[in-house]
């Protein structure tokens, strides 16, 4: 063998190199996919409270009068939360009937605590509050009481 084969062969040698890549990128990836969990967690959940806020608004604006409306809104909400596998750390919900007539509308809104403590690895808040509001117009033609 030649001096310049042999250092050829050294300068080739790349055996261990996908073991050392692994090492170093393993733990990036990780973070990651810890990043995306977290990520569609939120996602997932901002998707479902806003369709609990719209649920709720509905529920609230076919009833007669405002404490039925907060009480049907509140069960609306918690259930279409629940029926969707979320799970808050905080629920809130509240509904505004100042304007329950005839022709007027009622809104709620609704606010979920989503646990991200569990995510770990990541530097992220215990909980992401995510809020949204909906509102529904009461029928004109509707009997209201109570106002």
């Amino acid at each position: 063998m030649t001096a310049r084969s042999s250092r050829h062969r050294l300068l080739c040698d790349e055996s261990g190199a996908v073991a050392l890549e692994l090492v170093l990128l393993t733990p990036l990836l990780l973070l990651m996919l810890l990043f995306v969990v977290a990520l569609g967690r939120v996602v997932s959940a901002r998707i479902e409270v806003d369709g609990a806020a719209a649920q709720a608004a509905r529920a609230a604006s076919i009833a007669r009068s405002p404490a039925t409306a907060t009480a049907m809104a509140q069960e609306a909400a918690t259930t279409a939360l629940g029926s969707d596998g979320v799970t808050c750390a905080g629920l809130s919900i509240s509904t505004d009937t100042a304007d329950f007539v005839p022709g007027g509308s009622v809104a709620v809104t609704v606010t979920c605590h989503v646990a991200l403590s569990d995510v770990i690895g990541l530097r992220l808040p215990a909980s992401e509050a995510l809020s949204s509001t909906a509102s529904s117009v009461i029928d004109t033609y509707r009997a209201v009481t109570g106002t």
